[in-house]
């Protein structure tokens, strides 16, 4: 299986602080080898074997911290005790020195660079190198802790954007959790909307067969065709209502039952009325009617009110300067809504999350049709649905 090998390393910092410690390790070595041969360190293997010494701390720099910091300090004895000082060691240093300040608050890491490099002050000074006599001690002295100032900022700065990096990517999760909520409240409040709606399809249909019965149980005796065709209806209008009540119950959630107002939604017939409305409100709309209604659910005619009036609400008010068309479509299965505008389309600003699609995406979904919305090309926007219809009458009806 293969893998990243950074991640690989992220996941086991002591194998990747090793690798670290061995290349510095050859470095060393590959300068060594590329100066001439009087100047290189005798005995040669004894110098390698500090230089290996002086580099392992590196090894535990982010496992062990404070014992690396430790290590490195004692390795300073070596220009005291061997007059030699591995190249590794001054690395090393730096190394541990932004690695504190890296990763470190910077009170511990302002400690740990403090007692790394004033002893390498200390040692400079009490033990200046022998052949270079034209490198004073203090020299030496301002050059360590310049390459300690250096090694600790640089650490500081890497701290502070790591810092702010993650800052920015909890603000992210937040906004994203706040949208999330924003979404899912606005699905429930349609969906609450909805129920509200169809509630009063079903209290409409329940009084009309209430109605019907109290017609038939009259004229029952006395013309009997007459109340045969007042139960056809009757019978007719239970399963739309069987239906609405499982669309009904499908979008209900844990919110109180609203009181019925038994009086019929806008329909298809309210559409003409909607776009004469959008024509004096400045907006000139044309409207198509293709086919008939035919066996129209109440509860699909009132989803196509909805979608055409939320279109034009919306196109109202972000369209600008435009004209709309608003075609409906009737065939013997399905029901197609077309609302489009000529204006400028979509902007940023109108992204957002608001209760009309979402409410346009519930209806169409709640019978099992398509909802497809988005800028035309050319310019302007488009809103088409498909809503597939279910034949009122079966094939057992008594009529």
């Amino acid at each position: 299986m293969s893998t990243d090998p950074r991640e690989w390393l992220r996941r086991r910092p002591l194998a990747g602080d090793t690798l670290l410690a061995a290349g510095l390790v050859l470095a060393e070595v590959v300068l060594t080898l590329l100066t001439p041969p009087e100047f290189w360190p005798r005995p040669l293997p004894a110098a390698l074997g500090w230089s290996v010494l002086c580099a392992a701390p590196v090894a535990l720099r982010r496992v062990a911290p404070w014992p690396a910091v430790l290590a490195a300090l004692a390795s300073l004895v070596l220009p005291i005790t061997i007059d030699v000082a591995p190249t590794t060691q001054s690395l090393t240093f730096v190394v541990l020195t932004y690695t504190m300040a890296a990763y470190r608050p910077v009170r511990p890491a302002l400690v740990a660079a403090v007692a790394l490099w004033l002893p390498v002050a200390a040692v400079n000074t009490l033990v200046p190198p022998e052949g270079l006599p034209q490198i004073s001690s203090a020299y030496l002295v301002a050059n360590s802790l310049l390459v300690g100032i250096v090694s600790f900022s640089v650490g500081r700065t890497l701290h502070a954007r790591r810092s702010s990096t993650e800052a920015l990517r909890e603000r992210a999760r937040t906004a994203e959790a706040n949208q999330r909520a924003l979404a899912e409240q606005a699905v429930a409040d349609e969906r609450r909307r909805i129920a509200r709606e169809l509630h009063d399809v079903v209290a409409h249909h329940v009084s009309v067969m209430g109605v019907l019965a109290t017609g038939v149980r009259r004229v029952l005796r006395r013309d009997p065709d007459a109340a045969d065709e007042a139960i056809g209806t009757i019978e007719e209008t239970s399963r739309a209502t069987l239906r609405e009540l499982r669309r009904l119950l499908d979008v209900l959630r844990t919110e109180a039952e609203p009181a019925a107002e038994l009086a019929p939604q806008p329909g298809i017939a309210g559409i003409e009325a909607l776009t004469e409305q959008v024509r004096e409100a400045g907006l000139p709309v044309t409207l198509t009617v293709a086919g008939t209604p035919g066996a129209l659910e109440e509860g699909e005619a009132l989803t196509v009110y909805r979608i055409v009036q939320e279109a034009l609400t919306n196109a109202l008010k972000h369209a600008g300067a435009a004209t709309a068309q608003v075609r409906v479509s009737f065939a013997a299965d399905a029901v197609e809504v077309e609302v489009t505008d000529t204006g400028r389309g979509p902007t940023p600003d109108t992204h957002r999350i608001g209760h009309g699609l979402v409410g346009m995406r519930e209806r169409v979904g709640l019978y099992g049709g398509v909802l497809r919305t988005g800028p035309r090309p050319g310019g302007g926007y488009r809103v088409y649905a498909r809503i597939p219809v279910e034949p009122l009458v079966d094939g057992g009806s008594s009529r």
